[in-house]
């Protein structure tokens, strides 16, 4: 495979894609784009010619921007950029935020000058920044400037960071990039990047806790909104986007951001856009498509009783993790929208398999979307026989490339995408969710490694030893659960579980910590001393002392 010219003078992306031997097939028929690409100016500049200029694009911190404002706003912050902070196209430049205007403007404002963008979220810790920071060679940070403390801890500690430029999240001009900008024109010529050029790495944590860097092309951004927003959501410029994952997840940047601004609709962004807000947030900004996960449904379903009005409602998205046969059928019973279930991953970017307008059906993710095929196989990479459980495989215009990392070769099998989930396909060609098929926790849409959990807790003087897994959880799919063998001096009790569970979420992101924490004596293990986490997950490893707090 021949990759097509690059517009970055920093060849650090390219120059770590994984070999194109261990690439998984990518197929691009009816995805034609130019050779040169820059999906930020698609986003924003493409959209005022196409005259959506006065148009309402972005919605947050109590005010409203028309896609000129948004162009104008972007070409200001990319020249600021270029201008007073050197930046070069093909540099990678991490981007800290919660979910507002002034986050979207800087990650397309970074895009335009031809960066390598990582968006990460609020929650996480220096400790966990400073993995990113390393891994992709990040050189420049842009930094909500309420937020700035965790990232300087962990600039401190890295080799590769050079500088640290705030901006101002409530969309004031109290950060040094937002003064900067001021005074720059509003006409920017962007960079020519090439359709082939890195521009988004999109980190997932992976079943060991050892970061993963998935390497997103400018067309893929453009993919996606091209193929699941079209197909599925069949977006329109009416369209009013809301929803709560977090823009850092590709799965929030795309329905929140890329889906709505390909099409000349609106996305609304909220910092605090808590589930049982949700249906007076739908209500407040007449919005026609809400994405969040299936527990956040189950929680505004709950919380509906307000009598809230979602008259405007067209779809309900629900991804991140399996939906539930009993929520699907209480949404439709109680809202009478539909509710779409579909499967994405961080590695394809976004969603690949999904149900349709008019086939929803309980406890069924649907079909491939046109350009993508999945199958189901066994170890063997052989496909396995309708309504049999197995491997999930897909393959498509968008596939896994992991940043100079050797766990590529288990992603990518014979071509195929192995997202890690056991599925089956039904007679009719519909895909059935079974369950994970490795360690990774997956609870209310957030993935979670159990390792990175044991290693926060290790350091902790009242742990020996622990072990992390994963439980069934009725309102959350699952939660952390860790089984602890306490230090000689500790007794397990309510109050050492929560000052544990503090302890977690001081070190890591704290959606990580373990809600379930179970004190035992010992730990089952092999006779070479590996911890067999299995025998955690049944009955009949029965503890001793057991704790648990919500």
């Amino acid at each position: 495979m021949n990759l097509g010219p690059t517009g970055h003078a920093d060849t650090f992306a390219r120059d770590h894609l994984p070999p194109f031997e261990e690439w998984p097939e990518i197929n691009l028929q009816g995805f034609d784009y130019p050779e040169y690409l820059n999906a930020a100016v698609e986003l924003t500049d493409r959209m005022v010619e196409k005259g959506f200029g006065d148009r309402v694009a972005l919605i947050g911190v109590g005010r409203k921007r028309t896609y000129r404002e948004l162009a104008e706003w972007t070409n200001q912050l990319a020249r600021a950029l270029i201008e007073d902070y050197g930046l070069q196209p093909g540099n990678r430049v991490l981007i800290r935020s919660g979910n507002n205007p002034a986050m979207i403007a800087c990650w397309l404002a970074a895009t335009k000058a031809g960066a390598v963008v990582v968006n990460t979220m609020p929650m996480m810790r220096s400790g966990e920044l400073l993995k990113y920071l390393e891994k992709a060679e990040i050189s420049l940070a842009l930094c909500d400037h309420r937020l700035m403390d965790e990232l300087v801890e962990a600039g401190s500690q890295s080799q590769f960071l050079k500088r640290i430029v705030s901006f101002d999240g409530t969309d004031g001009h109290d950060g040094e990039l937002d003064r900067a900008a001021l005074a720059k024109s509003r006409e920017f010529a962007a960079v020519e990047t090439g359709r082939d050029d890195v521009a988004l790495l999109g980190f997932t944590s992976g079943s060991t806790g050892i970061p993963k860097a998935t390497m997103h092309f400018h067309r893929d951004i453009l993919i996606i909104a091209d193929a699941y927003a079209k197909e599925v959501l069949q977006v329109q410029p009416e369209d009013v986007f809301v929803g709560s994952p977090p823009i850092a997840f590709t799965f929030g940047l795309g329905g929140l951001v890329v889906f709505p601004l390909r099409f000349g609709a609106c996305g609304v962004l909220l910092e605090n856009a808590a589930p049982t807000k949700m249906p007076d947030i739908i209500q407040e900004h007449q919005a026609t498509i809400c994405f969040t996960a299936p527990t956040a449904y189950r929680a505004m379903l709950a919380a509906m009783d307000g009598g809230a009005d979602l008259s405007s409602l067209r779809i309900a998205v629900s991804a991140g993790e399996t939906l539930p046969g009993p929520v699907f059928e209480e949404w439709t019973r109680k809202t009478g929208k539909p509710i779409l279930d579909g499967i994405g991953a961080t590695e394809m970017l976004h969603v690949f398999i999904s149900n349709r307008l008019g086939e929803g059906r309980p406890a069924c993710t649907g079909r491939p979307l046109s350009g993508y095929e999945a199958i189901i196989v066994d170890d063997s990479m052989n496909e396995v026989p309708r309504g049999t459980v197995g491997k999930l495989a897909v393959r498509g215009p968008i596939g896994c490339r992991y940043l100079a990392d050797t766990r590529q070769k288990d992603y990518v099998r014979g071509g195929w995408n192995l997202t890690g989930d056991a599925f089956y396909q039904d007679e009719e060609g519909y895909f059935h969710f079974a369950a994970r098929a490795d360690d990774m926790i997956v609870s209310a849409g957030y993935n979670i490694a159990g390792p990175e959990v044991e290693a926060a807790l290790l350091k902790h003087d009242a742990v020996a030893e622990c072990a992390v897994i994963g439980v069934p959880d009725e309102t959350r799919g699952m939660i952390v659960q860790a089984h602890v063998v306490l230090a000689q001096g500790f007794s397990g009790d309510d109050v050492l579980t929560k000052h544990l569970q503090e302890h977690v979420k001081s070190i890591i992101a704290p959606y990580k910590y373990p809600r379930s924490i179970i004190f035992t004596e010992a730990l089952p293990k092999t006779e070479s001393g590996k911890i067999q986490r299995f025998r955690l997950r049944s009955a009949a490893a029965a503890p001793q002392i057991s704790a648990q707090a919500v």
